[in-house]
């Protein structure tokens, strides 16, 4: 299905994700989705094949931009690891201020309203991926002399866990983007320094 970029595509869209929001995914309506632009379902169906498609045209630009950071980011550590340049360059503290809390209602839609369709686990894989590739990069560090904490897998797990649980709780129960950074503050003055250590920096 093609993307498009009329007015009509982008007011659907918009539709589709406050209807997502009030409903979540499963008992979200095509036809309150119409409503709320002012098209038929019918009408609809000429932007998408279904309801879980039309879920996915207004999740992908948050997934993406998640991805994008992130890929610069591992890309970034390893890089300077290969070249012999191992020093702190950033966190997923600068993803949450850049990319995701000033768009908090795209991630609460993924991280709540999602059940039923391809991103209902969102957050779990994401922290699976995200403790994959921190283990590869320990495993980087060592295999170079740096003096990193062998860590176990199930150690890995836990600390990712409770990260990654920390950095998108605000998103989860909606919290102001006051807030929010309030909160993220309070996370890195907690975490940050724990990570420096393991990681032997």
């Amino acid at each position: 299905m093609p993307r498009d970029k009329t007015a009509s595509h982008v007011r659907i869209l918009a539709a589709a994700r406050d209807e997502f929001l009030a409903h979540g995914f499963e008992k979200a309506s095509m036809r309150r989705i119409g409503e709320r632009c002012g098209m038929t379902a019918a009408g609809i169906y000429r932007h998408c094949t279904d309801k879980a498609d039309l879920f996915n045209q207004v999740a992908e630009p948050a997934v993406r931009r998640l991805k994008e950071w992130l890929d610069a980011h591992v890309s970034r550590y390893v890089s300077a690891a290969q070249s012999g340049t191992i020093a702190w360059q950033d966190s997923e503290i600068d993803m949450m201020r850049e990319v995701v809390y000033p768009h908090m209602e795209e991630y609460r839609l993924l991280l709540t309203c999602a059940q039923g369709t391809r991103y209902a686990h969102f957050l779990h894989d994401l922290t699976q991926t995200a403790q994959c590739q921190l283990t590869e990069y320990f495993s980087l560090l060592s295999s170079r002399g740096h003096p990193v904490r062998e860590i176990s897998p199930q150690e890995m797990h836990l600390l990712m866990s409770a990260y990654t649980t920390a950095l998108f709780e605000p998103v989860v129960h909606g919290y102001s983007p006051e807030e929010a950074l309030r909160c993220l503050d309070t996370v890195e003055t907690f975490f940050l320094p724990g990570w420096k250590a393991l990681l032997g920096f």
